[in-house]
């Protein structure tokens, strides 16, 4: 099967994901820059990778745009953030990103990446520096919002090759769940 992946990435993690497929698979890797610059109707497969960001995949609208073009085509969509996989917003966030119809084409996944501060542009760090203020200015806080605070206060990886699995077997046919 004639494959490639397709990222955008921020800080690294999304590219590592998209390296670890790619090598796995031997398909064609490129940057969504490059991807835009050339027509991939010609591959049996798709994948887009992009970094999640406040509920949103960075890039997707590329991918989404092109859809309908790529009816019969194998249509992975995967992101990668700083939450664990076990985040129960993760699932909300995928469907957010994708209309139902957009669903039924694509098979969508979530990858534990992480926060990389030497890496990010100066106006990621602002945003992350406001959303940590603004957690901490609430009284009554959740459990979740408390442990959300600890992980913004310093860098860390939490990505693992093994997150690359259902993509691996969703793309070979072999009964990968997506995170729908």
């Amino acid at each position: 099967m004639k494959t490639i992946v397709v990222y955008t990435s921020q800080t690294g993690f999304t590219k590592r994901y998209a390296e670890w497929i790619a090598q796995e698979v031997g398909a064609e890797l490129c940057t969504l820059a490059q991807a835009k610059k050339k027509d991939v109707s010609g591959y049996d497969a798709i994948i887009f990778g992009g970094w999640a960001c406040a509920g949103s995949i960075h890039g997707i609208s590329w991918f989404k745009k092109h859809i309908n073009q790529w009816k019969g085509k194998k249509l992975i969509a995967f992101c990668v953030g700083a939450s664990p996989s076990d985040n129960p917003e993760i699932e909300q966030a995928l469907n957010k990103n994708f209309t139902a119809g957009e669903r039924r084409a694509v098979n969508a996944f979530y990858c534990p990446g992480g926060l990389n501060y030497a890496k990010m542009p100066a106006p990621s760090r602002v945003m992350l520096k406001l959303f940590y203020k603004t957690l901490n200015a609430k009284k009554d806080k959740t459990e979740q919002e408390i442990m959300m605070m600890k992980v913004l206060l310093t860098s860390y990886d939490i990505s693992d090759k093994a997150c690359i699995a259902p993509i691996l077997a969703c793309l070979t046919g072999k009964n990968a769940q997506s995170r729908r």
